[in-house]
């Protein structure tokens, strides 16, 4: 039977081994999931990665938002995805680049597809020259993107909690929702990037299935107990989602 835990991601941004292996070793019976992205695996290669299934034992999520042509992706991911639970592509790269990439990473891991950066707001998207349409209405541009993915056989999508809710009418229970930004009322950061926020019992009470949870935890004075806190609010998301 899954716990409240097991829907809680704790991204490894750390720049080395042996900070990653200091949290591993706090949050391995707190978290479902270790997620690695660019600054670590940049940091270790893909050795880490073996690490992570091979020593430490512990599932990974490996966020590095491949965005190449299918034959670049295909050799990537063929010596990369050991052990990796999820794995991410970046959609807007056209259908059948996407699609190809998907089945290049359906490696055991499952495939998520990057709608919408968590720190892009309207302004940001206009400059970027998205449409006005949805531009203004950075949700709709979301759900664009999530019906390519879905096209494309990924198997569900990273967006931010606000459009959960949205994603899962549109596309279903069983397509998953991974969304970042996640902000509990009670952990300020200090100079926060990130633009379309919510709190951990927000998110899944829409219906995400995994909350990626960083900066909360890491700069918590015991990672260990804001975790649990944050388990706690899953379990109460999770409760009022059945009700």
């Amino acid at each position: 039977m899954p716990q409240p835990r097991d829907h809680l991601i704790f991204p490894l941004d750390v720049p080395n081994k042996a900070e990653a292996e200091r949290y591993i070793s706090l949050l391995k019976d707190e978290v479902g999931l270790f997620k690695v992205g660019l600054e670590l695996f940049v940091a270790e290669g893909p050795a880490f990665l073996q690490f992570l299934a091979d020593t430490a034992r512990v599932g990974y999520f490996l966020d590095l938002k491949f965005h190449d042509i299918p034959a670049t992706i295909r050799g990537a991911a063929s010596r990369m995805l050991k052990g990796a639970k999820l794995a991410t592509v970046h959609v807007d790269q056209g259908r059948k680049s996407l699609q190809a990439s998907v089945e290049a990473l359906k490696n055991g891991a499952k495939v998520l597809g990057v709608t919408v950066l968590t720190h892009l707001g309207p302004d940001d998207l206009l400059a970027m020259g998205i449409a006005p349409e949805y531009a203004r209405d950075p949700a709709k541009l979301v759900l664009l993107r999530a019906k390519l993915a879905h096209e494309a056989g990924c198997d569900g999508v990273v967006c931010a909690g606000t459009e959960a809710q949205a994603v899962k009418a549109a596309f279903g229970p069983d397509f998953l929702v991974v969304c970042p930004a996640i902000r509990p009322a009670w952990a300020a950061v200090p100079g926060d990037d990130q633009s379309r926020v919510t709190t951990p019992y927000e998110a899944i009470r829409a219906g995400a299935d995994y909350i990626v949870v960083g900066r909360p935890i890491r700069l918590a004075a015991s990672p260990a107990e804001a975790a649990r806190r944050v388990a706690a609010e899953i379990a109460r998301g999770l409760k009022d989602l059945k009700a």
